[in-house]
């Protein structure tokens, strides 16, 4: 079967540099199975039969454009035309030792391409195409279990990482593919070595199950099918929470949260965010009701959750440390997970007594309300009830109120400082220090709106303490 179509033109000229060298080039892994699907792939893998790693060098460099990271492990890496190519020379592993480095690598370059592929991790990554004759290469029937929407692994190796439980789930989330039933009883007999996986590893595959799968929730539900939720137990005390029918007539909080996740994901292609604008608000939306499992009681016969907001932050903490998520961004998330009520209980409050410009200000000062506004958003979407597909009246409210006071993006920053205060004679101190906080929080009230008007309110303020 040929797929002369499938490899770029941008590889032509590395194809003749290899066939020149009387090598056997192999275009392999997720390219075969992404270009299958429709899909583009800008990083390309090369296996490389026939000739050995100095070969391969000499072969290659005419392009000019050859990196030698990795060489040590066999890898050459090179750019062409926008794709990111990785060189390789096939070889065998020998499970040596615990962790993902604890292999043996030996190189043979005149292996056959059944044996080399017999090491990848599912059927449909197991594919090649020979870049000299277009032949498409798959002896573990990687078409068919792509055609059919199945995650199989290829063989008993896939037990030698752990990792690959968590990839199993997140290829089903990014593709809406089944695991195979002998693979989820793989996956399930390494549930006990997960925790051994290094942060920086899981993350990796966390943030793929993210940011590029239209629902996430079916990788959360991989997660519990596979056995992998043992390793995030935030996630799985969510199950069996009970909730108000009333607001929550799709069930459980787990149930809940699946569906927020969901929501969330749509909302952030809808809005085509930056990946780390769209992972923060996936991992807030994902952590949001953390704090319900600790705080669900039946008051008056209705299932209520009293300050499950702030009960939240702390396992919500644990759990994006626990994933790898990136230090910078973890508080931020934390601040969004207690926050994602305010929205309904600003817009409730707005309805009975009034909210001041100094309230919206203020909690622009603890989280960005345009962020904070697609959690809610989530939140309400993330429901069964009738009018869980409509537009949310909070969050339209408050989205309004906070262009309005140019607060959507950036909390307000202080319009007067010290050298204001040192110009009209208030020594630096602790006295100073007062005076400026008592400034900004006249300024959040919106007694002054500029800083002209500031040093006026300054002025004003330090005549009526001085008499």
């Amino acid at each position: 079967m040929a797929f002369t179509e499938l490899p770029p033109p941008a590889l032509a000229p590395l194809t003749q540099c290899l066939l020149a060298a009387s090598a056997s080039p192999v275009l392999v892994g997720g390219a075969i199975r992404d270009r299958l699907l429709g899909l583009d792939c800008k990083d390309l893998d090369i296996e490389v039969y026939g000739i050995d790693l100095e070969a391969l060098c000499a072969a290659v460099q005419p392009l000019g454009s050859i990196h030698a990271v990795g060489k040590c492990f066999g890898v050459l890496k090179l750019r062409l035309d926008g794709y990111e190519i990785d060189l390789s020379l096939p070889r065998r592993e020998r499970k040596t030792g615990q962790g993902h480095r604890g292999f043996r690598l030996d190189y043979d370059p005149f292996m056959s391409y059944r044996e080399a592929a017999s090491r990848r991790d599912f059927t449909i990554n197991s594919m090649g195409l020979d870049l000299a004759t277009g032949e498409l290469l798959d002896p573990w029937n990687g078409r068919r279990d792509l055609e059919q929407g199945l995650l199989r692994h290829v063989s008993a190796a896939f037990a030698e990482d752990p990792l690959r439980v968590l990839r199993a789930c997140q290829f089903a989330a990014r593709f809406g593919f089944a695991i195979a039933p002998e693979t989820l009883a793989l996956c399930r007999s390494l549930a006990g070595e997960l925790a051994a996986l290094s942060s920086e590893r899981v993350w990796g595959e966390f943030r793929k199950l993210l940011v590029k799968a239209p629902r996430p929730s079916v990788g959360i539900l991989a997660l519990q099918e596979s056995g992998a939720l043992v390793l995030f137990p935030e996630l799985a005390a969510l199950r069996g929470v009970p909730q108000n029918p009333r607001y929550h007539p799709e069930g459980d909080v787990w149930t809940h949260n699946n569906l927020v996740l969901d929501a969330c994901a749509k909302i952030c292609r809808a809005r085509q965010l930056a990946e780390e604008d769209a992972l923060i608000i996936l991992l807030a939306a994902l952590c949001h009701d953390f704090g319900k499992p600790a705080t669900t009681r039946e008051v008056d016969g209705q299932w209520r959750a009293i300050g499950h907001e702030e009960a939240g932050t702390a396992p919500a903490r644990r759990f994006l440390g626990r994933i790898g998520c990136p230090p910078s961004w973890i508080e931020g998330i934390v601040a969004l997970v207690r926050e994602h009520t305010r929205p309904l209980r600003l817009w409730e409050q707005q309805r009975t007594q009034g909210v001041g410009d100094g309230a919206i200000r203020r909690l622009a000062l603890k989280v960005p309300l345009r962020r904070l506004n697609m959690v809610a958003l989530a939140d309400f979407r993330g429901r069964t009830t009738a009018d869980a597909g409509g537009p949310c009246e909070a969050v339209e409210w408050l989205a309004v109120r906070a262009e309005h006071l140019a607060v959507a993006d950036a909390a307000p920053k202080p319009l007067l400082q010290g050298r204001d205060l040192q110009q009209l004679g208030v020594a630096p101190g602790p006295a100073m220090g007062k005076l400026l906080r008592s400034a900004f929080e006249a300024q959040l009230d919106g007694e002054y709106n500029d800083r002209e008007e500031g040093l006026t309110w300054l002025k004003r303020h330090l005549s009526e303490t001085a008499t």
